[in-house]
């Protein structure tokens, strides 16, 4: 009996300390003051994982509208570019101090040169990636990756003033609209169009950038400028218009599908297939392909009323009148808070192809496109939604972007603005080709207009709505 006791109490024994053998070890503690207060707790945790956007495929040098002399800047010859050259060259208005700062703390990062190898990519398929130093010599094809924050924008403490309906617009109006030229020469005028403002005008409508131009942007000529190209009214960025008659020709032929090639002059030839305009695009979704070409002809159709009309991606009917439309699309970084920025280059120039191809091709509707995603929109929620960082499985901290009370139209309001953006764009130097297309073979081209550039590069900063909404997708970042 008491041996039988004695066993049993052994057994219960060793399956007690069996049992707390197999407990893990108490997780490590800190002692933290908090007003002149001790108390334990965890370890403090280190900032999370930053969110990368990526820049397109280097091209290779010379980069368009680059001139020679800025290229020593930075350590660049005509020969080879630097790795800090080119982030400065895309992000151009971006303050040089910024750049160069992240390329101190070691946050610019490139994918892993040579073939793809799918066992060092990871689950998603991104390609391993390693940190660079700004003087690295870029190779065609690399492709750097930086945190999203580096082009966080400041936000105006002013409202955009948008001119009356008038035709004679007030000298406030007219300082207003002289502030938007970003570029001015003897043949061109480049300016950064706000949204709202219309830019081709009818009866109802006085207020349009070319009723506009003519009483403001003059700049001595007798006439004003005129439209060689149209942005939608909500659209804002990089608006050209010719100051004469010759160089709104010369420049029809270039925002033509046919780009002007048809000149015996190979440079001008050459300067034409090298212009290209590049939006950038806050759509609702992600495409389910990183980058593509987009090629879906485009029709118009009538709405029942029988007044408005809709653009919609054609049916390949024979029966049906179309017009090719050919867009390339670049994905800049990850959805966040259920949107995602998109990079537009339009190889043709077809009136809303850009909203259609968005909205109808990818199936990922421009935010603030009522007229093309009106059926996502119907769903649209004012809030911005936690996102799940997905390495540490926890939620990303989200930092209130500043200039809320002075801008509206952001992600964050109920019925958001337009996010599409001509933000870049790279034309022929009309005023230096004027004068090599119509020169005579006797006479020799004075040095001073030799020297100009072929080709002239501008970038235009977001409008206030836009700025809102990339800084708070880059706030999830802190």
């Amino acid at each position: 009996m008491w041996k039988a006791k004695t066993s049993f109490r052994q057994i219960y024994m060793a399956v007690v300390t069996r049992r707390y053998s197999r407990l893990a070890p108490p997780p490590s503690t800190v002692i933290r003051v908090t007003n002149n207060v001790a108390h334990l707790g965890p370890p403090k945790q280190g900032p999370l994982p930053r969110q990368l956007i990526s820049l397109p495929p280097f091209p290779g040098p010379p980069l368009p509208g680059k001139n020679a002399v800025d290229n020593g800047d930075d350590g660049d010859s005509g020969d080879h570019v630097t790795a800090i050259s080119w982030v400065k060259y895309y992000f151009e208005e971006i303050h040089d101090k910024a750049i160069q700062t992240h390329f101190t703390k070691g946050l610019v990062q490139m994918e892993f040169r040579g073939r793809r190898d799918a066992s060092r990519e990871n689950e998603d398929g991104a390609r391993p990636m390693r940190k660079i130093k700004h003087d690295e010599v870029m190779q065609i094809g690399d492709k750097i990756w930086l945190p999203v924050s580096i082009s966080e924008m400041r936000i105006s403490k002013r409202y955009d003033t948008i001119p009356s309906g008038t035709l004679y617009p007030n000298a406030d109006e007219i300082a207003y609209l002289q502030r938007l030229v970003r570029f001015k020469d003897s043949a061109i005028i480049v300016l950064n169009k706000p949204p709202k403002l219309p830019v081709k005008g009818n009866v109802p409508i006085h207020n349009s950038m070319d009723a506009l131009a003519a009483a403001a942007l003059s700049f001595g000529n007798d006439e004003g400028p005129r439209l060689v190209h149209r942005l939608d009214r909500e659209t804002s960025g990089l608006l050209v218009m010719g100051r004469n008659k010759e160089s709104i020709g010369y420049l029809h032929s270039v925002f033509s599908d046919y780009k002007g090639r048809n000149s015996s002059c190979k440079a001008w030839n050459k300067s034409c297939e090298a212009m290209y305009q590049q939006y950038w695009a806050l759509v609702i979704g992600s495409p389910k392909e990183k980058e593509g070409l987009i090629s879906a002809p485009l029709s118009k159709v009538l709405l029942d009323d029988g007044k408005t009309d809709r653009v919609v991606l054609a049916q390949g009917s024979c029966f049906e009148a179309s017009q090719e439309a050919i867009t390339e699309y670049r994905v800049l970084g990850p959805m966040i808070n259920g949107c995602s920025w998109l990079e537009l280059r339009p190889i043709t120039s077809r009136k809303h192809q850009l909203r259609v191809h968005c909205a109808e091709a990818l199936g990922t509707p421009i935010v603030g496109d009522y007229k093309y995603g009106w059926f996502v929109h119907k769903r649209w929620k004012q809030m911005p939604q936690v996102d799940i960082e997905p390495t540490t499985g926890k939620p990303y901290k989200l930092r209130r972007p500043e200039g809320l009370d002075v801008q509206k139209g952001s992600v964050l309001s109920k019925v958001p603005l337009l996010h599409l953006h001509c933000r870049e764009m790279v034309l022929p130097n009309i005023a230096k080709f004027l004068h090599v297309l119509n020169q005579q073979e006797a006479e020799p081209i004075r040095t001073g207009i030799i020297d100009k550039p072929d080709l002239l590069r501008f970038v235009a900063s977001m409008p206030s709505h836009m700025k809102i909404s990339w800084n708070l997708m880059s706030s999830y970042l802190v």
